[in-house]
C-alpha cells in the first residue's frame, strides 16, 4: 500500500519522490510507504487551501457546508469497519477499540454538521443613531497537526468544527498513523467537499509539521503532542502572529476516598490506564487512595491488573503494542528504572501466548506507594503504568492530586456530594469527573488542560468559537 498527499482535491506523490516507510506496531514489519512532504508540499497545500476560500468553499452557506459534514458522517458509519480496519493496523490497538473509535469520528461531524448553521451573531445596544452587531467569521487557513495514538478521532475532534466554521484546512498526521487520516480525506471528497478546503501531507514533524506552523499563509494553528513539541509550535506560530489551541498531555489522578464505591470505580480506573496501552493524553495514570481504603483498594486494582492481556488487534484483548520502538524504550526505561530504585510492584499484566517478539508489546505494570517526588508520580509516562499514592485527608489529596506540571483531567471518587463539590473547585484541572472517567469521551464536553497540559478548548460548542473569530459593524445612521 503505497499513499499519497491530499492536495486540492489531488493524491500526489512529493515533488522529490520520497517516501516514508509504515511499520506494524505488531510485528516490527513495514507494510505501506508514505509520501515523504516537506516545505513545497505544505507551499502547495496552504495555496490550494487559500483559493478554496476565494472559491466555492468561501461562498457556500453554513448549512450547505453542515450538509456535506453531514454526508460525511454517514458514509464513516457505512465505512467503519474499512476506518478501523485501517485503524488497527496502524496503531497495533484492539479491534473494539477501533471501531469505538470510527463510531466517534463519525459523532463528530455529525454534531458539528447539525452545528454548523447555529451559531449566531448578538446585536450590541449603543449610542442612538448607531447599530452595532458581532458576527462569528472563520480565521482562514487553518494548520492541523495530529497525534498518532487517535489519529481517526483526533481528525474529527480538530477538523470538524474548522470545516464547520468555514475555514479551509491543512492537516498533517503523525508519520506514525495516517492511514485513517488518509482514508477520512478520501471520504471528504466524496460526501461533496469542494477541492483546497481539505488537504493533508505526510511527512516528519520537522521537515512537513515545521514547514506548515511556520507557513506565512496559515492564520490559526492546533497542535495535541508533547510539551517540548507544543513550545515549538507557539513559537513557529508566534512568528506571524498566529493563535493555536495547544493540547499537551496530562498526569491525571483518579482520587479514591474511604466512602466510595469500589464495584463500581475499580473497573472503570484499571480501563482508565490500560485503554490504548496507556498512549491516552487522559489516562488516568496517578491513582490516590485514601489510607483507611488503600489495602483494600489497592487488592482489588492489583486483581484486575494481573488479568490484563496484551495482543494483535485481531485478538481484541485488552491492550495493543505501543506506536514504535521510541515509545517502547521510553516506558520500558520508567519501568526498568523505578524497578531498579525499589518502588514496589503490586501486579503485573501478561503478554498474550504466540506474539511476534520484534513487536513493541509492553506488560502493563501496577506501582505502589510510589514516592510522591518519584517521577513516576509526577511525569507523563504514556504507556500501561499506573502508580498508586495513598494520601491521609481532603486537603492532602488536594496537594497531591495538583503537585504535577500538568492540569488535564481528574477523577473523584466520593458518596459524599459536599465533598464532590469542594474537589471539583479546587482541582487544578480543564475536566473533572466525579464517580465516573472520561464518560465515554462525549464530543459535546469541552477538552483542554491547564498549566503545562496546554491551552484553549476541543469539542463542544467552545470549540467552534475557537475555530472562529469575530467582526463588530458599527453602522451610523445619517
Amino acid at each position: 500500500m503505497d499513499f499519497r498527499h491530499l492536495i486540492d482535491g489531488q493524491w500526489l506523490d512529493s515533488l522529490d519522490g520520497q517516501r516514508i516507510e509504515v511499520l506494524d506496531p505488531c510485528t516490527a514489519r513495514p507494510f505501506a510507504t508514505l509520501a515523504r512532504g516537506g516545505a513545497k508540499e505544505v507551499d502547495l497545500a496552504v495555496r490550494a487551501a487559500r483559493r478554496a476560500l476565494e472559491g466555492p468553499w468561501g461562498r457556500m452557506t453554513a448549512t450547505e457546508r453542515g450538509r456535506i459534514l453531514q454526508r460525511l458522517a454517514q458514509l464513516i458509519v457505512a465505512r467503519g469497519d474499512e476506518l478501523a480496519a485501517l485503524e488497527a493496523r496502524d496503531t497495533g490497538k484492539p479491534m473494539s477499540v477501533a471501531r469505538a473509535d470510527a463510531a466517534a469520528v463519525a459523532r463528530y461531524f455529525e454534531f458539528y454538521g447539525g452545528a454548523a448553521d447555529k451559531v449566531h451573531g448578538q446585536t450590541i445596544p449603543y449610542l442612538n443613531g448607531y447599530d452595532v452587531r458581532v458576527v462569528r467569521i472563520p480565521h482562514g487557513v487553518t494548520a492541523h497537526i495530529i497525534p498518532w495514538n487517535y489519529p481517526a478521532q483526533m481528525m474529527g475532534r480538530t477538523l470538524a468544527p474548522a470545516l464547520a466554521m468555514g475555514n479551509a484546512a491543512v492537516v498533517k498526521p503523525s508519520e506514525d498513523a495516517c492511514l485513517s487520516a488518509l482514508k477520512l480525506g478520501e471520504l471528504a471528497m466524496e460526501a461533496g467537499l469542494p477541492p483546497g478546503a481539505l488537504n493533508i501531507v505526510t511527512g516528519f514533524g520537522a521537515e512537513a509539521g515545521a514547514a506548515l506552523t511556520g507557513h506565512p499563509g496559515i492564520n490559526f494553528a492546533t497542535f495535541t503532542g508533547s510539551p517540548e513539541v507544543g513550545i515549538q509550535v507557539q513559537q513557529s506560530t508566534a512568528r506571524h502572529q498566529v493563535p493555536c489551541v495547544l493540547e499537551l498531555g496530562g498526569k491525571s489522578p483518579q482520587i479514591v476516598f474511604d466512602d466510595a464505591d469500589l464495584d463500581k470505580a475499580v473497573p472503570i480506573i484499571v480501563k482508565a490506564i490500560a485503554q490504548n496501552a496507556g498512549q491516552t493524553c487522559s489516562a488516568g495514570s496517578r491513582l490516590l487512595v485514601q489510607r483507611g481504603i488503600y489495602e483494600r483498594c489497592v487488592q482489588a486494582i492489583a486483581a484486575r491488573f494481573a488479568a490484563l492481556r496484551v495482543g494483535t488487534p485481531e485478538m481484541d484483548l485488552d491492550c495493543g503494542p505501543l506506536i514504535n520502538a521510541r515509545q517502547r524504550a521510553r516506558v520500558r526505561a520508567f519501568i526498568d528504572e523505578s524497578r531498579q530504585q525499589g518502588v514496589p510492584v503490586l501486579a503485573e499484566g501478561a503478554l498474550a501466548p504466540g506474539l511476534d517478539g520484534q513487536g513493541f508489546f509492553v506488560a502493563p505494570v501496577l506501582f505502589g506507594p510510589v514516592p510522591r517526588e518519584h517521577r513516576l508520580a509526577c511525569q507523563e509516562v504514556f504507556g500501561p503504568v499506573l502508580s498508586v499514592l495513598p494520601f491521609e485527608d481532603e486537603d492532602d489529596a488536594v496537594r497531591l492530586a495538583n503537585a504535577t506540571d500538568y492540569g488535564l483531567v481528574a477523577g473523584v471518587w466520593t458518596e459524599n456530594g459536599s465533598r464532590q463539590s469542594r474537589m471539583a473547585a479546587r482541582l487544578d484541572s480543564g475536566q473533572v469527573f466525579i464517580n465516573c472517567y472520561g464518560a465515554g469521551g462525549g464530543v459535546e464536553l469541552p477538552f483542554g488542560g491547564v498549566k503545562r497540559s496546554g491551552y484553549g478548548r476541543e469539542k463542544g460548542f467552545v470549540a467552534l468559537e475557537e475555530m472562529s473569530t469575530t467582526k463588530t459593524i458599527v453602522q451610523h445612521h445619517a
